[in-house]
Formats: C-alpha cells, structure tokens, sequence
C-alpha cells in the first residue's frame, strides 16, 4: 500500500506509545494500532463504552423552588449568592469512557530488520510491514466491524484486557473454539458492582496451514494470512455470541473476502474524506518526511497540510453513533482526562466547528443524533433546576445521559443556559449549507426558545430583560463569584437561539423575536473592550482559557466588522487582552477562530503558531490537551480544520468572505469543495499576485461579496458557475 504524502502519514519506526499509534474508526467502533514488530496491538474501542461510577444513577438537582430567591439576591447585589444554590451534592463525572481490549499479534523474535508503518487517510487502513510480514487494520462505515489482514502468518492471537488502568476487579472470561476455517475468540467483562458488561467477538479465518487453541487465544503456523473481524457490544444480561458470530460469518464472501470488505468501506469513507482538499505549495520534499520528522518543521506548509488532512481524517472517523468526545473515539488507558467526556462548553463545539464548510455531513448528523437521544433529559435539566418548559442542554454528559449533574462551587455548570444554542449552531449552518431545514432542529429550537420564554422573566429599570442567573463557561468575575448576571455569552445565545427559533417557526416569530429584542445590549469596559458581563460592576478576568464572552463574534455572526464595527473594535480589544491561562490547545485555536472572523490574519498565525510550535501532536498526528504532549486529547486535531477554512472562507446566508485573515507564512494555496452557508460550493486559490474564486451555486440569490478592497453585490443563478478574479484582498 502506498500512502499520498499529504493525505496520510508514515513512520520508519514502531510506535511504543500507545499515544502514537495510527487509528482507524467509522464512529461507532475505533482502532488503535501500535506495538513493536513482534508483538503488534490493536485497541478496540466503542463509543458505548462508558465506566459505571455513579452518573448512570445521577439526576439534576431540584432546585426550581428556590430560584426566585437566588434571583433576588443576585440583583440585590449579593455576588456570591449562587454558591450555595446547590442540593449539596459532590462533584459527580459522567461516566468515564474506556477501552475494551487489545487483540495482540505475537510473532516469533527477530521478525527482520525493515519495518515501516503508515494510515492512509484516503481508506483510513493502517498497515505495518516487515521483513515477510504484513498486517492492515480499518474499520468499515458500510458493515461495523474491525477488519485486520496479516500475512506471512506465524504468530499467537489473543484478545487481552490487561491495559493501562484496567479496574483489578473487572471480571473477565475468555472463549475460544475452533471453526473449519480458524478460530472463534470472544471477551467478557463484566464492571465491577455493576449489571452492566462488554464482549466482544473476533471471528478468525485462516488460509492454510495449522490453528490451535491456546489458553487466551490461539495459535497460527504455517499459514498464507489471517482475517480477523471483531466487534464489541455492551449490555446488561447476557448476548447471543453464535449470532453475532453468524453476522460476522455473513460478511465474508467467496474470494478476497478482505478486498471485498475493503472496497465496500472505502466506497463510503474516500467520498466524505475526498469533499474538500488543501494545498499550500509545499516543498514535495517535504511532504515526503515521516511525521516525526515533519512535527519537528512547525512552520512547515507540508506540516500543515498534513495536520488538516489528518484532522478532517480523525474527526470523520470519530463521528457516526456519536460526535467526537474528548479523545475522539480512542484512548488506550482506562484513565482517561475529564472522563473522556462529551464536553460541551467548548470542546465539543470547537471539535465539530468545520463540519458544515468542510462538507462532512457525517459529523453533523451525529451531533443530531445526540441530541435527539439527549432531548428529552433536556427537558428534565429545564424542569429541575430552572422549573421552566423547554430545554437545557448539560456542559458534560458521557453519550448516555443527558442529564446535568456535573457541577460544583467552582464550576457551577448547572447554571449555564447557553449550551443548546452552541450544540444546535452546526446544525442550523447545515440546513442552510444544504438549503432544507432538518425536522430534528426545528424541533430541538423551540424547546429552547420556550425555556427562553419562562426563563427571561425578570426585568432591569429599561425594560430590558435579564440573564440570572449567568454563567460564562468557565470563569469569573475579578469582583464576583461565577455565578453572575448578564454574561455576554448568554446575551448572545439567547437572541440567536430565539431568533433562529422564530425562522424555523413561523407561528411563533412575532413573540419570539420580540422577547429577543427585549434583551440588553452588550457592554464595552473602560478597557475599550467588549465586557464578559454586560451587568454594570462587574469586572473582566483576562486570563482565561475560553473565550466565552466572544461568542457573538463565532461561531455567530451577531458581532463583525462589517454590520457592528464598533462592537467588533471592542471585540477584538478584548481578544488582544485575553490571555492563554494554562496553554490548553482548545484556548489557542478558539482564540485564531475569533481573530479569523475579525480579520485579523497575524493573530491567527501567532494562536497557530502557539500549537504548531508547542509540541501539541503525536506522531500519529492526534493531539494533546496541553503541551509537550500532556494529556492524550482530540481538541487540536479536530479543530485545525476549521481554524484554517475560517481564515480563507467565510459565508453567511447572504454574504461570501474570501481570504479574510490569511497569514503571510502561507502566500499560495488552493482550497477546493468549502460549502457556503447561501448554498453554493467554492473553490478558492491564491499567489502572492492574484486569487481566483470559482462559486458553484445550488440556488438563485444575491449575496455580499466581501474582500480586503471592499465590498460589492455577487448575483448567483443556480448551476452557473462564476469566476472570481481579485487582484486585491
């Protein structure tokens, strides 16, 4: 197998960290490849796979009969009242996610002196080859299962559950039986105090020579090559393991079954990872480099074209039963940070950011699909804690639940009311990409504008209506306790969740949009720049990880420098006085995201450069949470994308944005397949002298044209193609 040099990577070396090992996945199951010649690993991963701990049982606190008085508090300007609105719980995590097992390859020492190993982003098959030997892994969108081919077959297979932080009382049983043709493997583990369990199944099938048992797997001599199909279920009781050994029977036709399963995989994935490209010039010899050698180039155009390769490879391989979690859909220890969580006050929404412009679709209905799951514990969130109708999304739920009880004094994320509004925002930019509107959001968008209506019932000395209690995710005021009023996060989401509402719900537009227009303006400090609390008195806390407070500027358009130019100058003061805090790379590429929209090109290059150059990437090109490798972590590698389409092209349901912040580090390029959110495809590329723009539109409408030289009137017909040609921008 031959790997594109810049839609895949290569290593000459092992990867023995499990942090480095190549992955594969279709969203539901994942693949983690890593392990020395003579004792290769595959982990198997699912996105079900949660840790009972307690938050299965966990219920958000009933606290709706003492808001009144909270209410009263804070406006009577007790700062720290919202501290003790609590049930007096602690703190409680989601369930954490965890791996299932590795299946270990062990082939006899001294396996031979070549070896590479490499992921071709194209297909999403991971290879590793030496002297005789070859083995190959993806993981099939069209049949669900893990597919791993070796040949040169002389090795001991085994699913193994001993992986780092595997709980000691995890009970587990293994099975093994022969079959005319190989093996039938199969794990159980059944958590500890739990009815709750996982098995999986590998089915092996041997061409030529000898299998026999052994006591955890079994033995291959001999043979041509093995096939081996896996997958992983967790339930409560027991599971047919015949069946599901039948179904994986089933998938193996007569012949190649592994090029059979190959192409009916590649047939789905290659059309969603193809949809939209970058090039940046590179120089080929560089693009060439193995991928250690290239996170060693930061300010390497090949770097970055690999790094959005390999972004949109991993957030669409992570995505299908559920988005992207904290870790993707990967990890290799049973201790994984935050719990491995869907966190959705930031990572969440920053990891699918590029879903809708990128054209992945995948990704989007995903987080559909979560939400239509989550829907109805959104309601339960609005009845609790707030005693209104409608719904309240949680910052942190594990892919079952979509309660909220993750919170404490210092995070007091049951407060927070704005997480439906930037959960449903991709959603509402597909439908508009797309130019249909998806029943699942129109439904999901009036159960937060009725929580708004029951919700906004207070009111200041000018009629505006007030946000209390406000929480802006996930900080402070200098002056005050987190729990506030009028965070400008809230601000925002609530007009656009109310305005939005009313679009997709005409019978309710008129009173939607009224209550919108009732909410306050947002405020600009002494610093000239744009408050984090509109409510007068309280101060800014600048050093701050989220850039909470900047959600008007994005994902929304409520704030830019064409419609509100004085509100994008504060904007943009506020984001030059905005510190990194702890580094965290979600922080960084927030920050370029903001910048992007601000058309700020050289303070996106510099957020960029903060993680380029931190050393934020593994040599399988996924990322970490902090630098110097820190905590294994999908933000960076799923946020790149966006940052990068951001600072290129922009659109809104009526105007186009073309090169707004590129960085001078990048003078040429070409980005193909970017969907507008006015429905047409665009094709962008640049030199140092002159852009050309190629807009592909799917329906008839004027929009705005907007460049560094200004702005003029585009008139699109749909299915005309028009040619732009911009000397300057």
């Amino acid at each position: 197998m031959t790997t594109d040099p810049v839609h895949g990577t290569w290593e000459p070396t092992p990867a023995t960290r499990w942090e480095d090992g190549y992955l594969s996945g279709n969203g539901h199951h994942g693949a983690l490849v890593f392990g020395d010649p003579n004792d290769e690993r595959v982990v198997v991963t699912h996105h079900t796979l949660v840790r009972p701990n307690g938050g299965e049982r966990a219920r958000p606190p009933e606290l709706a009969s003492r808001l009144p008085e909270l209410q009263d508090r804070l406006l009577a300007g007790e700062l720290r009242a919202a501290e003790t609105f609590t049930d007096g719980r602690y703190l409680q995590w989601v369930q954490p996610f965890h791996p299932a097992f590795q299946i270990r390859l062990r082939r006899a020492s001294g396996a031979g002196r070549h070896y590479r190993r490499s992921v071709d982003f194209t297909t999403g098959v991971t290879q590793a080859e030496g002297d005789g030997w070859d083995s190959r892994v993806f993981v099939s969108r069209a049949d669900d299962v893990i597919v791993q081919r070796v040949t040169g077959a002389d090795l001991t297979i085994d699913l193994d559950h001993r992986i780092p932080g595997a709980p000691h009382d995890l009970a587990v049983g293994h099975g093994a039986v022969l079959t005319p043709d190989g093996a039938l493997l199969n794990l159980r583990a059944r958590y500890p105090g739990s009815d709750r369990a996982y098995t999986g199944i590998t089915l092996v099938i041997v061409t030529g020579g000898r299998t026999t048992l052994t006591p955890l797997g079994l033995q291959v001599t001999g043979a041509d090559s093995a096939l081996l199909l896996t997958r992983v279920l967790r339930h409560t009781g027991e599971i047919d393991v015949p069946a599901v050994s039948r179904d994986l029977r089933d998938l193996v036709p007569d012949g190649d079954a592994y090029a059979h399963l190959l192409d009916r995989h590649a047939a789905l994935h290659r059309t969603a990872y193809t949809r939209v490209t970058l090039d940046l010039d590179a120089d080929p010899a560089e693009r060439a480099l193995p991928g250690s050698e290239l996170l060693q180039l930061p300010e390497s155009p090949a770097f970055l074209e690999r790094l959005f390769a390999a972004g949109r490879y991993h957030l669409l391989s992570a995505a299908g039963l559920l988005p992207p979690r904290l870790t993707g859909l990967w990890t290799g220890d049973w201790n994984t940070a935050w719990s491995g969580a869907f966190t959705n006050d930031a990572n969440v929404n920053l990891q699918t950011a590029s879903a809708a412009a990128a054209a992945l679709p995948e990704v989007t209905d995903a987080l559909a699909t979560l939400i239509g799951r989550q829907l109805p514990d959104w309601r339960e969130n609005a009845r609790a804690i707030f005693g209104a109708r409608g719904a309240v999304a949680p910052a942190h739920s594990d892919g079952e639940s979509g309660l909220t009880y993750h919170f404490n004094r210092e995070y007091p994320l049951h407060l927070w009311t704005a997480g439906a509004d930037w959960l449903l925002k991709p959603l509402v930019d597909h439908d508009e990409t797309r130019g249909e509107r998806d029943p699942r959001t129109a439904d999901a968008l009036a159960e937060v504008a009725l929580f708004y209506e029951d919700f906004l019932t207070r009111t200041d000395d000018e009629g505006h209506v007030i946000v209390v209690p406000s929480y802006s995710p996930e900080n402070r005021p200098a002056n005050a306790s987190w729990g506030a009023i009028n965070a400008a996060m809230d601000l925002s989401a609530a007009g656009h969740a109310l305005r939005t509402a009313a679009e997709y719900h005409p019978e309710e537009a008129e009173a939607w949009r009224a209550l919108a227009d009732r909410l306050p303006p947002h405020r600009i400090n002494d610093d000239g720049a744009l408050a984090e609390w509109a409510w007068p008195g309280l101060d800014d806390t600048y050093d701050h990880r989220h850039l909470s407070h900047l959600y008007g500027v994005w994902p929304l358009d409520e704030i830019n420098p064409y419609d509100t130019p004085d509100l994008a100058t504060a904007a943009h003061r506020a984001l030059e006085l905005r510190g990194a805090e702890n580094d965290s790379a979600h922080g960084h590429l927030h920050h370029a995201l903001v910048a992007a929209r601000l058309r700020d090109g050289d303070r996106v290059a510099h957020a960029l450069g903060q993680v380029l150059k931190g050393d934020f990437f593994h040599a399988s090109l996924m990322s970490s949470h902090y630098p110097n490798l820190n905590v294994y972590n999908a933000d960076a590698a799923h946020t790149l994308p966006a940052v990068l389409v951001e600072m290129l092209v922009q659109s809104t349901p009526d105007r186009l944005v073309l090169l707004p912040a590129l960085p001078a580090a990048y003078p040429k390029g070409e980005l193909t397949g970017i969907r507008t959110r006015f429905g047409a495809e665009v094709d962008l590329s640049w030199s140092p002298r002159q852009a050309t723009a190629v807009v592909r539109p799917t329906r008839t409408h004027r929009v705005e044209l907007r460049t560094s030289s200004g702005a003029r009137p585009l008139d699109l017909v749909a299915g005309e193609d028009h040619v732009l040609t911009l000397e300057t921008w």
